[in-house]
């Protein structure tokens, strides 16, 4: 099941062996597994989306980059 949150700090990912991406700060949809987060997210008429791992996610949330519940 999704969760809403919301990006408010600098949040990363990596397509493949590529550079690292800013995630916009904004309303992000996340639905989690086992190992892995998925983040969603509309920015206008583009629609995003980008997997990380779940320690990854659990960090930025500790650190106050993503806020869930909102």
């Amino acid at each position: 099941m999704a969760q809403a949150a919301r990006i408010v700090g600098k949040v990363e990912y990596r397509e493949g062996d590529g550079p690292l991406i800013v995630i916009r700060p904004g309303a992000i949809e996340v639905q989690t597994t086992a190992t892995d987060a998925t983040l969603s997210w509309t920015d206008g008429e583009t629609h995003g989306s980008a997997a990380m791992p779940l320690s990854d996610f659990r960090r930025s949330v500790a650190e106050g980059r993503i806020k869930l519940g909102e």
